[in-house]
């Protein structure tokens, strides 16, 4: 009786529920869930392989420390494959070139959130992929240098649902350009569903901010940060129920670059890259996952993180669960 009672109440993991086992994996560091997990059992394994761990990605702060855009290529093409077309959220910094948009577009066209910020993608590329992005309901290109009003207003267009949008700019990107009015006038005329809007930096006057708030009349949050030429006093008055945020406000431009605004930290993993070359190869993920950190740099500082983009959740509408 008493060995039965310990059967019950001890089940094996592998019985658990393919999708059940992609929540939890979740939770782990990208490391660990490439190249530890398919190696305790087959089970975990066709897991990982499958599109249950892939439906949220950000590897973010991994590709803002790549040296080579080929890396930051390679693992989007890795991990957007395995989503299996489920993908809701991708986050990566620096898309290398338009092909990788593209391919974006052709397998993840469940999209909600396209955080894609310092891409060298182009105008031309955008107007062809947008139509496949209709359900994004947010968007970040901040410090896409090289695409502009025709972009946003091919999104705008196409991403009919669009409430969030992040274009926030660097000065140095800036540096030869004299305003983004088009920018603006692409905005309010293409995206009248916005509710929150980031514009630090860009070079646009309080005329240019009155033209989005008269056509975007659901927008609650505006970033003008750095916007030096905006009235925000003559904003407030007359949009008293609107969030401004700037444009007078000290943040991290004013001290120094963009990377030391971000809160990552570096951390080693207790997984050591030779100890895994003598596993049998079954359980090893495959060798184009081997070699996309073969340049030693590695996947410590990858993390998959599964929480609301970047604005507040009652924005958004999504239905994500919050961060563990």
């Amino acid at each position: 009786m008493g060995e039965c009672e310990d059967a019950e109440e001890y089940r094996c993991w592998e019985e658990l529920l393919p999708d059940a086992l992609g929540l939890i994996f979740r939770n782990l560091p990208l490391q660990e869930v490439l190249t530890v997990l398919p190696r305790v059992c087959k089970s975990w394994g066709r897991v990982v392989a499958g599109p249950y761990c892939w439906q949220e990605i950000d590897i973010e702060e991994w590709s803002q420390q790549q040296s080579k855009p080929e890396q930051i290529g390679r693992m989007v093409e890795l991990l957007v494959g395995r989503s299996g077309g489920s993908c809701r959220r991708i986050s990566v910094s620096g898309l290398p070139c338009d092909p990788l948009l593209s391919f974006i577009g052709d397998h993840a066209r469940a999209l909600r959130a396209l955080e894609i910020p310092r891409s060298e993608i182009s105008d031309s590329i955008v107007e062809t992929v947008a139509p496949r992005l209709s359900n994004v309901t947010f968007l970040d290109i901040s410090s896409c240098t090289k695409i502009g009003a025709r972009a946003l207003e091919a999104f705008g267009k196409h991403c009919k649902s669009l409430v969030g949008l992040r274009r926030v700019m660097h000065p140095i990107d800036l540096a030869d350009k004299v305003c983004q009015h088009d920018e603006a006038h692409a905005i309010a005329s293409s995206m009248p569903k916005l509710r929150h809007l980031e514009m630090g930096y860009m070079l646009i006057t309080t005329e240019a901010v009155l033209e989005i708030l008269g056509q975007c009349r659901e927008l609650k949050f505006l970033d003008l940060r750095g916007c030096w030429t905006v009235d925000d006093k003559f904003l407030r008055e007359r949009h008293p129920g609107l969030r401004v945020l700037g444009p007078r406000v000290e943040d991290c431009y004013e001290n120094s670059y963009w990377e030391e605004c971000s809160d990552y930290s570096d951390s080693s993993s207790i997984y050591s890259w030779e100890f895994m070359d003598d596993v049998d190869d079954y359980y090893a993920v495959g060798s184009d996952d081997e070699a996309i950190w073969d340049d030693g740099q590695g996947l410590e500082n990858l993390e998959v993180r599964f929480y609301g983009g970047g604005f507040s959740e009652s924005f958004a509408g999504f239905d994500w669960p919050p961060s563990p």
